[in-house]
């Protein structure tokens, strides 16, 4: 009698878990519209890391540091999983959409209730440091206007971020996957969305990760073929794009919402990467939320945004709970990618956040700092990280 006790209690408990993203889309429900996980980025480790042993402010320069899905689950965990997940997206919710990727999406289906649990220990933090200073050297024009800028390959490789000239690495293949799937929706024949190749990168809290990943799927679009990418700062309280890339700024999208005699030509910033241009935050403005809702700056999202047929832009937004210019800007785009911290981000963070971006139908949810043990080995034994 014991024994169906326990199991009963045991039942009840996996019942009242349930899935963190399930319930955020449910209860959210139609401000949210479509909503859905399209990756995960993390750490690799075999033994569990001490956090005070971590610098909050470094990452390890090691591909190996990157990448997790979580611990795997009993078959039955796994099933009710994966029909959560699923249950949480409409039907015609955001995926990944390419042949390869359903053995990855049901590892994060299992993994995602596990690990964006409200936090009972500090998460490991594995986002990138500030980039080096500026390097190189800026080639302007007659009117003294900065035009391009050499950016560091090899620190920025060595800062944790990709780079075209880097061998196919634990990371990279992550940001393959998340990238493919924003630019279906932006440019795919079948599954295009209106102004899908707009998009915004933001986060609950500061320090979950967004910047990281914004800049890194600005990187690895960047390789494409046939797409350009326009990486915006847009987080004018704390701007730290282009001082991630080493690069050094100037007059950037405030000013010209602010002042209509500045062109936005004038403030691009062309790289060394080909197919990378940026725009800088601009000076910081006591009006920040009433321009960014101002009619011109409507005009300015929409020139940025089909100037190019092959162009793709990314708004790396202020955290929606420290600021209110993330709501504004979700007005204006077709994505929106969701970085949630693994293990820290709480459900009413998350519920709150997706109903304050609602204006974006289009809601990427990305589990970003997680953990996997050595039993998963999956793309890292392949290649060469946790294989052993």
């Amino acid at each position: 009698m014991d024994l169906i006790e326990r199991a009963a209690q045991k039942q009840e408990k996996k019942k009242t878990e349930g899935s963190l993203v399930e319930r955020a889309a449910e209860k959210t429900g139609a401000s949210v519209g479509k909503t859905s996980a399209i990756g995960a980025i993390g750490e690799a480790t075999d033994q569990p890391r001490d956090p005070s042993s971590l610098n909050p402010d470094a990452i390890s320069d090691k591909p190996k540091s990157f990448r997790g899905i979580g611990q795997p689950l009993s078959p039955e965990e796994k099933a009710a999983n994966q029909e959560a997940v699923a249950s949480a997206a409409p039907k015609k919710s955001v995926g990944i959409g390419q042949p390869g990727t359903a053995d990855k999406l049901a590892d994060m289906a299992e993994s995602a209730p596990e690990l964006l649990k409200p936090a009972t220990k500090p998460a490991p933090m594995v986002e990138a440091p500030s980039a080096p200073k500026v390097v190189g050297k800026a080639t302007k024009s007659k009117g003294g206007k900065k035009k391009q800028q050499e950016i560091d390959l090899v620190a920025l490789r060595e800062a944790g971020y990709i780079t075209p000239d880097m061998p196919p690495n634990l990371m990279s293949e992550e940001f393959r996957i998340i990238k493919r799937s924003i630019l279906l929706n932006a440019f795919g024949k079948d599954k295009k969305v209106d102004k899908g190749n707009v998009v915004l990168v933001t986060s609950s809290n500061p320090g979950e990760g967004k910047s990281f990943c914004a800049i890194n799927l600005a990187l690895s679009i960047a390789t494409e073929q046939d797409t350009t990418v326009l990486l915006i700062d847009a987080d004018f309280s704390k701007p730290e794009v282009l001082n991630r890339l080493g690069v050094s700024g100037g007059r950037g999208l405030m000013d010209v919402v602010a002042d209509d005699e500045i062109e936005i030509g004038d403030c691009l910033i062309r790289t060394n990467i080909p197919n990378l241009v940026l725009l800088p935050a601009g000076r910081q403005h006591n009006l920040t939320t009433e321009l960014l809702a101002s009619e011109r700056m409507e005009k300015i999202v929409s020139e940025i945004g089909t100037r190019y047929p092959d162009r793709l832009v990314i708004f790396d937004s202020p955290p929606v709970l420290a600021s209110s210019a993330a709501s504004v800007l979700a007005l204006y785009m077709g994505q929106t990618v969701f970085v949630i911290e693994a293990e820290k981000t709480t459900e009413p963070q998350i519920k709150e956040s997706l109903s304050m971006i609602s204006a974006c139908e289009h809601i990427n949810l990305l589990l970003n700092k997680t953990r996997y043990s050595g039993s998963n080995k999956k793309f890292a034994s392949y290649y060469g990280y946790g294989g052993r």
